[in-house]
């Protein structure tokens, strides 16, 4: 990360002293907050490692967290190319929206995505932004298995498994990865996408269960990562 010093020098204040912060999910890509932060809050930021914004209404410092228990732990920040702009790329604990909402941005609108999405295709020779596509998709799924398993509703799938117990989620786990190897040994391609879905449907299950979760191993992915980029 850029040092202290030369990040703060970037930064563009406006008059009140306050730049726009976007929070974003460092795993999922997925835009979670918008807020605002003086040279103070960044500050306690980088040093730290926990997201601190200034409160315009209250005019005030406040650290992400104290008062809700939804805490961002702050992977790296970025400042736009203008300098008016910053990016907390985060681990967010809970809740971002003070609603008790993921996102802040759960409010949507239909736009004509398909004429533009070909356009952008046909210029650029690519189908999509895979990279956060999957994150998006995982984040989903793990999401809706905590969910699952916390309410534990009526008719629920994950919920059966539960009752089974870890053992039997453990099986599954082991009885998809099996009939994942044999569809791609086969070569049974549309087969082998199914399976390889069900596969880490019951593993994100399996983790969730274990007191673990994708999150936790995409982190240590991204940490491996780094580490074999470093040397």
């Amino acid at each position: 990360m850029t040092s202290e010093t030369s990040i703060l020098a970037e930064v563009l204040f406006d008059d009140r002293g306050l730049v726009p912060v976007i929070a974003q999910d460092a795993w999922s890509g997925e835009v979670l907050m918008l807020a605002y932060a003086n040279k103070e809050a960044l500050r306690l930021t980088l040093e730290t490692g926990r997201a601190h914004y200034y409160s315009r209404s209250r005019a005030e410092l406040w650290r992400k967290g104290d008062s809700s228990g939804n805490i961002q732990i702050v992977r790296k920040i970025a400042v736009d190319c203008d300098g008016d702009a910053v990016l907390y790329r985060i681990k967010q604990e809970g809740a971002a929206c003070h609603t008790g909402a993921r996102s802040c941005f759960f409010r949507t609108a239909t736009v004509a995505e398909a004429d533009a999405e070909g356009a952008l295709a046909a210029r650029e020779g690519v189908t999509g932004d895979h990279e956060a596509g999957i994150g998006r998709a995982l984040a989903l799924l793990e999401r809706v298995v905590a969910e699952r398993l916390r309410d534990l509703p009526d008719g629920s799938y994950v919920a059966r498994l539960h009752d089974r117990g870890l053992g039997y989620v453990a099986q599954k786990v082991v009885e998809e990865a099996g009939e994942t190897v044999v569809a791609a040994l086969e070569r049974r391609e549309d087969e082998l996408i199914s399976e390889a879905a069900d596969l880490l449907f019951h593993l994100t299950v399996l983790l969730r269960e274990s007191g673990q979760s994708l999150a936790s191993v995409a982190a240590l992915l991204e940490a491996r990562h780094r580490e074999r980029s470093d040397s």
